[in-house]
């Protein structure tokens, strides 16, 4: 991003740059010091994260390890309408094909806030503040209805998801994937997501409001989100684009009569498992056979296997927003896999219908609010459990023009500007340009794993890059990772053109 984005501030002549030295000399209480001590807020919030000492499966305790601030509701309200929107769309995409209500729908949902409150929480607020907080895996749910057209069982799904995610993460694969994935490939990656994400929720919104025979409302919004964009970013506030463009989007409609009820009553979903995983009741699925997984497993592998570019993507969004000396409060790869895997098999054991991977909409805003990972997860945590449990804030995070709005200024745009950032300096535009290019003919995961190839072969890119590359690292962990994923997508007939190589999933 540009220096208007991200000041390059440095502390007051009160608050020298620590050291090394310092850091282990001292606890995180020693060195905090109030934000009254800085001439800007940027410079308080910058130190905070370079004096934080997380600790990898310790405790860590708010106030003595790490301190809330106003910053971090935004992305934890981000956050909460991202998981709302997604979780619903992975149970409306299961119910349909099911026969499932709309009850069922709403009741899924509400569980699954209740469900990831409790190990955000845990994970990421306590004794994992490395980790991203787990949300849902978005680019998996055009998957779904192939999955149940083929007999998948959703416990199954869930449970396989989890076992490879651990797998990945005990081996450190995905850590070693994002090493050897390049600023081009990866800038090229966030391009095309945050493009294609924030054309798709422009299309959205002018679908609702044609909808309702009202398509100038959704123009009146769009526009006044940019300029109010716009000035965000002349003040250097962007951090707050989330809640301003939420009240300005639900407020304009409003005010231009676009029809709004509150219709989700205070209550608790049903808590049992049993009933989840019942024959008649929940799912109307009972509990998984031995078909059961064989039928998803091509579908689990695929969906780990794109957990790297999206994790990676994340990540690299945290180290461009970030400055120097941050390398500890950082999302950890590795950390961030073992998080969503136990949460993915917990969720599916109980009855969720959340598939997890890193949560978009809650590091994106974190990373632009220079915000540590483990004081929103708390926050986070508590506005699920508070949407869940009242219901009606549910009603009005999935509305349009304050969905559509929070998603495009919260992370979509940022994507986009992190894109650009990564691929203006050196020979990036090549990688990025394939990237985009292959992810179009496909989807983003066989757009990175091609790139990596032949970017790391040497091919397009930096070939100075590529010379000081192993023989391990320059061709045989890239190849053998396309292989694999271009393997299971055409098993499942992902490749277009291309009918499914495996009969159970012709359609």
């Amino acid at each position: 991003m540009n220096n208007t984005q991200i000041p390059a501030t440095e502390p007051t002549k009160q608050q020298p740059p620590s050291s090394d030295h310092e850091h282990s000399a001292k606890s995180y209480v020693d060195l905090h010091k109030p934000s009254s001590s800085f001439k800007t807020r940027n410079a308080y919030l910058e130190r905070e994260l370079q004096i934080m000492q997380p600790k990898r499966w310790g405790v860590n305790l708010p106030f003595r390890d790490y301190r809330f601030e106003y910053e971090d509701t935004i992305p934890a309200m981000a956050a909460m309408i991202g998981k709302v929107v997604m979780v619903g769309a992975i149970a409306a995409t299961f119910a349909g094909p099911l026969g499932l209500s709309d009850a069922f729908i709403l009741e899924n949902v509400r569980y699954e806030l209740l469900i990831v409150s409790f190990f955000v929480i845990l994970f990421s607020g306590f004794f994992l503040p490395t980790a991203n907080l787990a949300g849902t895996h978005g680019p998996l749910i055009p998957l779904i209805p192939i999955v149940v057209a083929a007999g998948g069982h959703p416990m199954a799904f869930g449970l396989l998801i989890g076992a490879f995610g651990l797998l990945l993460a005990i081996s450190k694969g995905g850590s070693l994937l994002a090493n050897l994935t390049s600023k081009g490939v990866c800038g090229g990656l966030l391009l095309y997501l945050g493009f294609i994400g924030t054309t798709s929720q422009v299309k959205n919104l002018f679908a609702w409001a044609e909808g309702i025979g009202m398509a100038h409302i959704a123009f009146t919004v769009i526009l006044l989100t940019i300029v109010l964009y716009a000035v965000l970013e002349n003040y250097q506030k962007r951090w707050l684009a989330v809640p301003l463009s939420c009240l300005l989007g639900g407020g304009v409609a409003f005010a231009m009569g676009a029809p709004f009820t509150f219709k989700t009553p205070p209550g608790l979903p049903n808590m049992s498992p049993m009933y989840w995983w019942g024959e008649n009741t929940g799912w109307m699925l009972g509990l998984p056979t031995i078909e059961s997984f064989i039928v998803v497993l091509p579908f689990a592998i695929l969906a780990v296997a794109m957990w790297s570019p999206d994790f990676l993507g994340h990540q690299v969004f945290q180290k461009i927003s970030y400055p120097e000396r941050t390398e500890r409060v950082q999302m950890n790869i590795d950390d961030t896999m073992v998080s969503a895997s136990v949460r993915q098999v917990a969720g599916s054991v109980l009855g969720g219908a959340n598939f997890a991977s890193s949560w978009g909409t809650y590091i994106v805003p974190a990373a632009i609010a220079k915000r540590p990972i483990p004081a929103g997860a708390v926050l986070t945590g508590l506005f699920c459990l508070i949407a869940g449990v009242w219901g009606y804030p549910m009603d009005l995070a999935i509305w349009e023009p304050v969905m559509c709005v929070a998603l495009i200024v919260g992370v979509f745009i940022p994507l986009l500007e992190a894109g650009m950032e990564m691929t203006r300096e050196g020979k990036t535009t090549q990688s990025a340009a394939i990237v985009v290019f292959a992810s179009a003919l496909v989807n983003p995961a066989f757009g990175w794993s091609i790139t990596l190839v032949l970017d790391n072969l040497g091919l397009i890119g930096s070939k100075e890059r590529s010379a000081n590359l192993s023989k391990m690292s320059r061709w045989i962990i890239p190849v053998v990772t396309f292989i694999i994923l271009t393997g299971v997508m055409a098993m499942v007939g992902m490749l277009p053109g291309i009918p499914a190589l495996a009969p159970s999933f012709r359609q």
